[in-house]
């Protein structure tokens, strides 16, 4: 930017309120915190081209947005979805409790099993706890498209067995 320290320090503050957000929202489309990192970043990065744009506005919603159209262009260009493994990935070390990580897990696999649009709907309105308004303008679809897949993603996920309300807790 070349506008010099001030823009530079409000995109600095931005960055330090959203960011952790920002990083739910990517892990939670995702399920892979590596990959989340990366389209946090990679949101941040176009935030900050377009900050001249976007600060006086909802900075946060370009990020989210950007941060979706990624991954959905990355899930597109994927040779097709996930791939079983016969061992489980390393488990970070840190101070996520292994019951804390084990429900994660199960969370994140049942949100795995959503299509793209509909854990990025459950992601905007659930985690954002935005209005179908909101989110629909964000993906560019009808207010009742939101309204339909997030309640055929909820069906998902209530008839979901290991989503149990005494397993999960």
């Amino acid at each position: 930017m070349s506008g010099g320290g001030g823009e530079d320090d409000e995109f600095r503050s931005f960055v330090l309120e959203s960011q952790q957000r920002l990083f739910h929202l990517a892990d939670g489309l995702t399920g892979d915190r590596g990959r989340a990192e990366d389209l946090v970043q990679h949101g941040l990065l176009k935030t900050y081209l377009a900050w001249h744009r976007v600060r006086n506005g909802n900075p946060e919603s370009f990020a989210r947005a950007v941060i979706v159209n990624k991954n959905i262009d990355w899930w597109r260009r994927r040779p097709w979805r996930e791939h079983p493994s016969a061992s489980l990935p390393d488990v970070p070390d840190g101070a996520e409790g292994a019951a804390e990580l084990a429900r994660r897990e199960i969370v994140l696999h049942a949100l795995a099993q959503l299509t793209v649009r509909e854990r990025t709907v459950i992601a905007l309105k659930y985690f954002y706890d935005l209005p179908d308004a909101s989110i629909a303008s964000e993906l560019k679809c009808a207010v009742g498209t939101v309204k339909s897949t997030a309640a055929r993603a909820l069906n998902k996920l209530k008839e979901n067995p290991d989503l149990r309300k005494d397993e999960v807790r």
